[in-house]
């Protein structure tokens, strides 16, 4: 009669795990964050005010399941014991309630599973497969998964065969393992917050290295982070990891062990922002760096509660969904709400909230149509650059975050009207003002002169 349990077995995973699952590479902790925003929005304590009961079962489900997770990016773990969580899910977009207990007279319903997994991947597929919610952006996360047809998939052995060292170096074919080391350290970005000469960045790079030399495990943290030299350490709005420039290794080796608790912080953030869109008829909060001034995650996170709050008290009455696809990002160095050229909603976070229901409202389809033309001019300014970068025979052609699409499009229009033979192989930088960089990129303002141009 135990014949069948293996195959049985196996059907039930296809239904829970996709057919690339075998295939995928594994979650950082900060892409783990992101895949699972759909639950957290949907559950999320916050959302069941008027219903104590479950707000108690849904916050205490979230701090299991979060020491969970942490548990699971911790060095060395072998494995965890199995934890039962009870959730209640509302109804949203992405839910369906397919072979799932149906949504109540609330628009929520409760969900029940048990926890067993050993990675972050299967962890997030298995919690957004039992709140029947879709998974459909965790392979958009998996750069490297290969799609391939699901009777493959069937066919992988239950346990991959592991080959001494000495085999490989015996046969001469590659360690599968090496590859992915190799992979598994590409997956860290690094980029500068300013345009530093060659020999500063080396500086830099160099000392990453003596601490990656010291203290590997520590480092590990940031796997799929992005790593920004800067001024100051923490960890920026958007989520990546800041090495101040003038910080002793002490520093950033005491930021790397905090990674954890950021990726917290930054998982509630998230959820403050849906929150947000969800009290303003479905905006998008978002936060554009070009734009804005230099945040941590701590200040941004400040700065949303603020605003969170303020519109908690005054609860204006927008219709649910009605401004989806329109972005807006907060401010505190204003005082009344403006309409940004590119589409976007300029808010103060303490603007008032009646005058903030009037504003967006009546400007919301002249942001649209803002929007659109962005939209439009993002893909004139490519065929432009790439228009004069092959005209000039320039290395690299590229702007200053701070310079506009519109500024852009302007220099490289006129640029192109020019015959600038002594351009051949350089790297060009459109800026605000003429230089030199250390490592040899030109740097010409975008509303150039052509005076100026030839001297």
């Amino acid at each position: 009669m135990f014949c069948h349990l293996r195959p049985m077995r196996r059907l039930c995973l296809e239904k829970i795990f996709p057919h690339w699952f075998p295939y995928s590479r594994a979650l950082s902790g900060a892409e783990a964050v992101n895949a699972l925003r759909p639950f957290y929005f949907a559950v999320h304590p916050d959302f069941f005010g008027q219903h104590p009961v479950e707000r108690e079962i849904n916050e205490n489900s979230l701090k299991r399941l979060s020491v969970y997770l942490e548990n699971l990016q911790k060095p060395g773990f072998k494995s965890l014991k199995p934890i039962q969580l009870t959730f209640y899910v509302r109804e949203t977009d992405q839910s369906s309630s397919d072979g799932q207990e149906p949504f109540s007279t609330s628009g929520f319903r409760a969900v029940k599973f048990t926890l067993h997994t050993r990675d972050l991947l299967s962890t997030v597929l298995y919690i957004l497969n039992s709140c029947s919610l879709s998974i459909e952006h965790i392979q958009s996360l998996n750069t490297n998964v290969h799609t391939q047809p699901l009777k493959e998939a069937k066919r992988m052995p239950d346990r991959p065969i592991k080959w001494d060292k000495s085999y490989y170096s015996f046969t001469g074919f590659k360690d599968p393992d090496e590859d992915l080391e190799q992979v598994s350290r590409m997956e860290t970005t690094l980029t500068w917050q300013r345009s530093w000469g060659v020999a500063h960045r080396c500086s830099q790079l160099h000392s990453l290295s003596r601490l990656a030399q010291q203290n590997l495990e520590t480092l590990k943290k940031a796997k799929g982070c992005t790593i920004i030299f800067t001024d100051r350490s923490g960890m920026s709005a958007v989520g990546h990891v800041m090495l101040g420039t003038m910080d002793v290794h002490h520093h950033w080796t005491k930021l790397f062990e905090r990674l954890p608790s950021y990726f917290d912080l930054q998982r509630r953030l998230m959820i403050l922002e849906d929150q947000i869109s969800y009290l303003l008829g479905g905006i998008q909060v978002v936060y554009i760096e070009e734009l804005q001034p230099v945040l941590t995650l701590e200040e941004y996170y400040s700065l949303l509660d603020v605003f969170y709050n303020r519109l908690l008290k005054s609860r204006i009455p927008f219709h649910p969904r009605s401004l989806r696809g329109l972005q807006m990002i907060l401010n505190s160095d204003r005082y009344a709400p403006s309409l940004h050229e590119l589409g976007h909603f300029n808010i103060p976070t303490l603007c008032d909230p009646a005058n903030l229901q009037w504003f967006i409202l009546t400007k919301a389809q002249q942001a649209r149509e803002n929007m659109k033309r962005k939209e439009e001019l993002k893909v004139i300014e490519n065929e432009l650059i790439q228009a004069s970068t092959k005209k000039f025979s320039l290395e690299k052609l590229y702007k200053e975050p701070s310079i506009s699409s519109t500024q852009m499009v302007d220099c490289c229009k006129r640029l192109l009207e020019q015959s600038l033979p002594y351009l051949h192989g350089m790297h060009l930088c459109i800026s605000h003002f003429y230089s030199v960089m250390q490592d040899g990129d030109l740097c010409i303002p975008w509303n150039w002169k052509n005076g100026e141009a030839i001297k």
